[in-house]
């Protein structure tokens, strides 16, 4: 299944505002640690959604130069 950015960003946020609310260390440690791994999986998603991207327009583009031969 294909998560999106803003998935990855909501989750991020879940955990950020559960670190700021904790009163135990551990408990705040480990939603920091939630907070960095879903902010590194949105980062990652943006990535692969620019990379699909730029090849569905490479792939239009070598379309229509077929087109045009």
């Amino acid at each position: 299944m294909s998560q999106t950015y803003e998935f990855y960003a909501a989750r991020a946020r879940e955990a950020a505002a559960e670190a700021k609310k904790a009163t135990l260390d551990n408990v705040r440690e480990r939603a920091l640690r939630s907070e960095a791994t879903w902010l590194g999986l949105a980062k990652q998603a943006r990535a692969v959604a620019a990379r699909r991207e730029k090849i569905e327009l490479e792939k239009a583009a070598e379309r229509e130069a077929s087109a045009s031969a």
